[in-house]
């Protein structure tokens, strides 16, 4: 488990890095997290949520249900439960619904979703240890399934082999989509945290649903950037998900992702303060330590915030730790410089002086700058390469 204790008082684990929340849902309390460890965050949420009261699909399933009831019901997640008890409320069917229910065997994924069935006044007959729904679906083809009428919540697009799986197994299943994803109404902030990823400005991106996962793919696709958001996510930038359903689209284009072992948003802000310090770069330069996080860089503990520009050039001198780097590859390294050398100059100006250590960075007349690395590094320092 990471020990926050470990770090200075001044600074949270995540301090100096950026993340990409791509949740429409819960996104302030996800926000909240990693700002309060330190992050910087940006929000671009890559769908949005039609209201259940508006959505017609949710009631016909609804009159379907409560016309024929199903041998057996299964709920997913308690927003989705709950917010199908009052959106059949604000139809004038609830009662109706939940007399059904009381007839209907019924399994929760969770124990969070087992809360709002009994918040409803009605009994789950079984939920798996696992939150699983894979487990939910062994234990349904397990008991046979063939001939019965299942009912099951969807939660906000069909669950993967699902529902397949049980009609294969001869079940007839009501789908119950308690919300849908729609995209975006403003695309802009999605282009940024494209844009962000692809440029290699951002150091993680979260995903909480499998949707939204898809619709930022489905977005670079569009704008043609589909391969080089794969390449950022497969090197650079560490697609992060709540858990493996989320991950199914990334890994169907085969990005690799990471994933808490519970599947909260707690123990995956927790993921990231373990994965992004493992990540940084760490180097012993000139008697200090340096610790190259995304936007911002550790000398000796001390957090020190760079410009984009010095972080180019910071970086571009790591590759190389301890060899001269020329002007000529420097200006190559910073974002829109043209051919002055000039910028290089001023940029590793405000470099230094960003870092609190001029030392750190020589120069080498009329060759370049090299990052004045310590002889005895790998006895000294655990240098992550």
């Amino acid at each position: 488990m990471y020990d926050e204790r470990e770090q200075s008082p001044e600074h949270g684990p995540l301090a100096g890095f950026t993340v990409g929340v791509t949740a429409a849902r819960r996104a302030d309390e996800l926000g909240a997290l990693l700002e309060r460890r330190g992050a910087a965050v940006l929000h671009a949420p890559a769908l949005r949520i039609v209201p259940l009261s508006d959505d017609s699909e949710l009631l016909a399933a609804t009159k379907e249900i409560i016309g024929r009831a199903p041998d057996i019901a299964v709920a997913t997640t308690a927003i989705g439960f709950r917010g199908w008890v009052e959106a059949a409320d604000g139809w004038g069917l609830g009662e109706d619904l939940l007399e059904r229910l009381r007839e209907v065997r019924i399994l929760a994924r969770g124990p969070k979703v087992k809360g709002a069935i009994r918040a409803a006044e009605l009994n789950e007959e079984w939920s798996p240890a696992s939150e699983s729904m894979a487990e939910v679906l062994d234990r349904l083809l397990e008991e046979g399934v063939d001939g019965l009428r299942i009912a099951v919540q969807l939660h906000g697009e069909p669950l993967p082999g699902f529902v397949e799986s049980l009609r294969a197994a001869g079940a007839e299943v009501v789908g119950v989509p308690v919300y849908r994803w729609l995209p975006p109404e403003d695309i802009g902030p999605v282009d940024r945290l494209v844009d962000a990823v692809v440029a290699r400005t951002l150091d993680a991106v979260t995903f909480t649903s499998a949707p939204a996962a898809a619709s930022l793919l489905s977005r670079a696709e569009e704008r043609g950037l589909a391969d080089d958001l794969l390449a950022a996510f497969g090197h650079d930038v560490l697609p992060a998900c709540v858990g493996p359903v989320t991950a199914l689209p990334l890994q169907a284009r085969g990005v690799d992702t990471v994933q808490p072992e519970r599947f909260r948003l707690g123990p995956l802000v927790q993921l990231l303060c373990r994965e992004l310090p493992a990540r940084a770069r760490t180097l012993p330069v000139a008697g200090h330590r340096v610790e190259i996080r995304g936007h911002a860089v550790l000398v000796d503990g001390e957090l020190r915030p760079v410009p984009p520009a010095g972080m180019s050039l910071l970086r571009a001198l790591a590759r190389k730790p301890g060899w001269v780097v020329s002007r000529a590859e420097l200006l190559r390294a910073l974002p829109g410089a043209g051919r002055d050398e000039h910028a290089v100059e001023t940029a590793m100006a405000r470099l230094r002086t960003a870092l609190g250590a001029p030392k750190l960075i020589q120069t080498v007349v009329k060759r370049g700058y090299r990052l004045a690395l310590d002889p005895a590094a790998d006895t000294k320092y655990d240098a992550a390469v």
